[in-house]
């Protein structure tokens, strides 16, 4: 019979022999004919399921999505991710059947309300980049990182320079960087960090050759700091032929403010799902635009979305130095919807308040922990600040541990270990959507938690203590991944 217990409100799962929750049609086709139409070998004499009443089912599962963390449950100060609330008019504009019920292979005279939406979101995430132009069909942002490579491997082509087959990539850089230059076939060169934080330009000036095909950065960085010499930087890299990629996942702390193709960069990409309004994680759908300089544009993937006499709009595919195909259809489309609607919502002003906020909560933070959680580097940060918790060590607590016990306090817990380069690094992100009330309280959490490490160190270790499970060996969880439904014990 199925249980409730005070410790754990989960249902249990206990079948009762004939208890239902559907009732399914008698069967119209004759049974002995059922293999002959399905075959025999795909019938089964037997199916054990659970046995179980409708509610117990919809309780199950209701309990179930109680358990479930989103944005629209709780802080979600994942660094490095911009898990920020998305407003929800975005949603139900992208919902309207206008834009959610045309199919991508209607004829073009159909679409055209789609296509200028493309276009223009396009034209106004170039002007945000300070670029040229922008293609909205990479996937995702490590896609984006992927079709920026090609297009530099195109861009060397086409001037004869195949030699060029080194990217440098700093130490603090995502992770998907490194994995993207080589999937492209470039050999990798880590980059180190300066004493300040920032690229260490004596290592960049001796790595730089004529070997060098570009030169992959993160501004703000991975450390949520800005490249104060990023001009120079740029300069640096375009004296040895080099190009300069910008990976603009942390654009939230820019936008209005800064823009990367006025700094010298020559390509970078967006993340919609991050900074533009997108519903963020589950898989996707994400959306991972490319702005480009004009040295870059020919070799844009196709189709290509123009302007034909300031009238029509069009998917042009003849285009002789594209790099090709990179996406089935034209992007995401309800992404860029979505994206279109925040960027016209808040006009340059409101985007320009968004990273202005986001950079004030982030800095709000790491003045308040300060004294249980000092920043790895004490200049003003942007949009996140990455904190170290070494100091609690000596009490045998490390960063992980801090992050279960967060858990018990109601909070997501924020990026462990990550930059690499900081010991027992915790990054934290607050984007420009939370109050000071918001904030108030996870520093204090964070705070208490300190306490509590120094008096009771074993209550992190053992945390969280609030869940349906406690520790679980992840490593091995990774390893042995097992989401399928046993009758058995």
């Amino acid at each position: 019979m199925s249980r409730y217990t005070h410790q754990n409100p989960l249902l249990i799962e206990g079948s009762v022999p004939g208890r239902r929750g559907v009732r399914t049609a008698t069967l119209d086709v004759p049974a002995h004919s059922l293999g002959d139409m399905l075959g025999a070998e795909n019938l089964r004499r037997e199916l054990p399921m659970p046995e179980l009443s409708e509610l117990d089912v919809v309780r199950h599962y209701t309990s179930l999505s109680h358990h479930n963390y989103s944005i629209d449950s709780g802080f979600y100060p994942l660094g490095s991710c911009t898990m920020k609330y998305n407003p929800k008019v975005n949603d139900r504009i992208a919902a309207m059947p206008g834009y959610s019920r045309i199919h991508p292979l209607q004829p073009e005279e159909t679409v055209q309300g789609a296509l200028q939406i493309m276009y223009e979101l396009q034209a106004m995430l170039a002007e945000i980049a300070g670029m040229a132009t922008a293609t909205l069909q990479p996937a995702a942002g490590a896609h984006a990182e992927l079709l920026s490579l090609m297009m530099i491997q195109a861009y060397y082509r086409h001037r004869g320079e195949e030699g060029r087959e080194v990217v440098l990539i700093p130490d603090s850089a995502h992770g998907t960087n490194p994995a993207s230059a080589a999937r492209c076939g470039f050999t990798v060169q880590t980059i180190k960090t300066g004493s300040n934080g920032n690229i260490d330009l004596s290592g960049l000036k001796a790595a730089l050759s004529t070997q060098t095909a570009a030169l992959m950065l993160t501004n703000p960085s991975t450390l949520g700091l800005f490249e104060t010499r990023i001009a120079e930087i740029c300069e640096l890299a375009h004296q040895r032929g080099a190009l300069v990629y910008c990976d603009g996942a942390n654009m939230n702390a820019l936008l209005g403010i800064a823009r990367p193709g006025d700094m010298g960069f020559d390509v970078m990409h967006f993340n919609l799902h991050k900074t533009f309004s997108t519903p963020h994680g589950g898989g996707g759908p994400g959306g991972g635009v490319i702005a480009v300089q004009r040295c870059l544009e020919p070799f844009l993937p196709v189709p290509v979305i123009i302007h034909k006499d300031g009238r029509h709009y069009s998917l042009e595919e003849d285009r002789p130095h594209t790099i090709g195909r990179i996406h089935s259809f034209y992007g995401a489309f309800l992404v860029a919807v979505r994206a279109y609607a925040y960027i016209a919502g808040l006009g340059a002003d409101g985007l320009r308040e968004v990273a202005e906020n986001a950079v004030l909560n982030a800095n709000y933070i790491r003045a308040k922990i300060a004294e249980s959680f000092p920043a790895a580097f004490p200049q003003t940060c942007m949009h996140e600040v990455v904190v170290s918790a070494g100091g609690l060590r000596r009490h045998g607590v490390k960063a992980l541990d801090v992050s279960k016990r967060l858990i018990d306090y109601g909070f997501h817990p924020p990026t462990n270990y990550f930059p690499l380069t900081v010991p027992e690094a915790l990054m934290i992100e607050p984007t420009e959507t939370e109050s000071k009330q918001t904030l108030d309280t996870f520093c204090e959490a964070l705070i208490q938690i300190s306490r509590e490490a120094e008096d009771d160190p074993e209550l992190l270790r053992t945390a969280p203590h609030h869940t349906p499970v406690s520790r679980l060996n992840e490593t091995a969880a990774v390893k042995k991944l097992d989401v399928r439904w046993s009758t058995g014990g």
